[in-house]
């Protein structure tokens, strides 16, 4: 009997072990292998675990895709945010806890006269709640900024939410990219 049922469990762990090398829904080494260029990156992405291993060791296994890391902030939630160069774009990666991809943005381009901005902002005057990623329009001088292209971070559901920037200003110190706009 107890042949048996280590038989059983034995049997049981190797099945584990097979689904999850064997499940669409469980990434292999570092969540980047199903990524292809041309492809669709946000559905190769999301879902996926991310390697948590230095970030020079994930790009030079993925040399065909111009994978660059261009750094990350935490978020409130137990959320991360990173950027990520892939394929001669940028996308932004919202993660969990466990590492797990559960949105991904294509972000347009940014530049010094449109630099990247993270932090909070206000629509007509009134503060807009939780966390905005965008591309805002650099005004020199002005100490607020309008903005391009604009997400909320959406903590509960870890999704980006595409924004009206319509009244939307932003303050020239949440502007989080080399490329400045100062």
């Amino acid at each position: 009997m107890k042949a048996l049922k280590w038989s059983l469990l034995g049997f049981l762990g190797l099945s584990v072990v097979g689904y999850c090398l064997l499940s669409p829904n469980v990434s292999a080494a570092d969540g980047f292998s199903k990524v292809k260029c041309g492809g669709d990156i946000p559905a190769a992405l999301i879902g996926v675990v991310l390697a948590n291993e230095r970030s020079s060791a994930v790009e030079a296994r993925h040399k065909d895709l111009g994978l660059k890391d261009l750094g990350g902030d935490e978020l409130s939630g137990g959320l991360s945010l990173s950027g990520w160069l892939i394929c001669g774009s940028e996308y932004q990666l919202i993660t969990d806890k466990r590492n797990v991809v559960r949105d991904v943005l294509k972000f347009p381009e940014h530049s010094k006269a449109s630099p990247e901005f993270l932090g909070s902002c206000r629509i007509n005057g009134k503060p807009l709640p939780g966390d905005v990623i965008a591309v805002l329009n650099n005004q020199p001088g002005a100490e607020n900024l309008s903005a391009k292209f604009a997400w909320k971070i959406d903590t509960k559901t870890a999704k980006f939410v595409k924004l009206d920037t319509a009244g939307m200003q932003c303050p020239r110190d949440g502007i989080n990219t080399a490329d400045g706009g100062n």
